[in-house]
């Protein structure tokens, strides 16, 4: 009797908390959980899912793992061993796991799957070479959410090296309270026909100097996020829509942030403030971009039109504080967005993206964050 009421009072608790959390994970290698295991199921059966907003609300929708029990992982070889079991669905990553070299995680051909950090997790690369760099490449993947993770590369080398984390033909991903540092390539890339993306309260930026001498004749490849890659990759047409949503592009950004082909990317409530930067959303061919209450601080060009072949560049809303060149979309409205979002004025934008649990892998573990 007194258990069962035990039990009544945890699972009416857990509902009231339903709208603030969705932080379900355990520790399976813990033997005192062994003792537990029938509560923290049947809490887990009323928990609430997180779901994604922006586009990645789209097309069925983006929970991840849901309410799945989490498998904590602190070394790189069961990192690696969890994200290429299928039957694990959420992954907690503890402390700092180091990439060996050529150990590039290549995440393919899964369904439903959440790997998040707790407090401080990072995954750190220290190799600047073209064919071994990288922490992980995500293909062909759908249903999956990253979240509290700081990707830390070993500084910009324009050697046609890889990205901290590579997005390729994926579909209802979403990328949340992410930290993406120093990529050799770029930090963050999407494309391949990618689709129903959200990428919101992530922090992009390069803490390290960049190295040159690469092959690919720049000496400050500190080029963050590019979306489509390449003005053949025609396949992208109707595919690449994508939310950026109160993200931080930070010191030592120099240009993509991001730079676009083909989709249609809602850029909404995002702050940039990089003196480094050339150059900073860069709207490229078939780009349908709106571009809708932000801040740039300090920076250049915060938008770039470049060879001025994009379909639409909508300019809304936005705080242009201490900025030279452009400022201005192409005059073609942009596309409407099929979901609903909270905007935030502009006025509270820096504020808010830069607060203590802004922007960057500021969480917890698996918080729930609205948007």
């Amino acid at each position: 009797m007194k258990a069962n009421y035990f039990i009544s009072s945890v699972l009416a608790i857990a509902m009231a908390g339903i709208t603030f959390s969705c932080e379900k994970s355990r520790d399976l290698t813990d033997s005192s959980a062994a003792g537990t295991s029938a509560s923290v199921n049947e809490i887990s059966a009323v928990a609430a899912a997180c779901s994604a907003q922006g586009w990645a609300s789209q097309n069925g929708g983006t929970t991840g793992g849901g309410t799945a029990a989490a498998t904590v992982v602190t070394t790189y070889a069961t990192l690696k061993a969890a994200i290429l079991n299928t039957s694990v669905k959420m992954i907690q990553v503890n402390g700092t796991i180091t990439i060996p070299s050529a150990g590039r995680i290549s995440f393919q051909d899964q369904t439903g799957k959440t790997i998040f950090g707790s407090a401080g997790a990072k995954l750190v690369s220290a190799d600047q070479t073209a064919d071994n760099s990288g922490i992980m490449y995500i293909k062909r993947c759908t249903n999956i959410i990253i979240r509290n993770l700081i990707f830390e590369g070993p500084g910009a080398y324009d050697v046609d090296g890889w990205d901290n984390v590579t997005l390729d033909a994926s579909t209802n991903v979403w990328v949340d309270h992410c930290e993406f540092r120093d990529g050799v390539d770029g930090n963050f890339d999407i494309k391949n026909v990618s689709d129903y993306i959200t990428v919101s309260y992530c922090k992009f930026t390069y803490l390290k100097a960049p190295t040159a001498g690469g092959s690919g004749g720049s000496d400050d490849h500190r080029f963050s996020d590019l979306i489509g890659s390449s003005d053949s990759a025609t396949g992208d047409r109707g595919h690449l829509n994508i939310t950026f949503a109160r993200c931080w592009w930070a010191q030592g950004c120099v240009a993509r942030m991001p730079r676009v082909r083909f989709g249609k990317v809602h850029i909404v409530n995002n702050y940039f403030n990089s003196t480094v930067s050339k150059s900073c959303i860069q709207a490229g061919l078939e780009a349908n971009l709106l571009v809708e209450s932000n801040v740039f601080e300090n920076v250049k060009v915060p938008i770039d039109l470049m060879a001025n072949n994009s379909t639409a560049v909508q300019v809304t809303n936005n705080v242009f504080t201490s900025v030279t060149g452009n400022t201005a979309g192409n005059g073609v409205t942009a596309f409407t967005p099929p979901y609903t979002i909270s905007i935030l004025g502009a006025s509270t934008v820096k504020a808010t993206v830069t607060a203590s649990t802004g922007a960057g892998a500021t969480l917890t573990g698996n918080t729930c964050s609205s948007i």
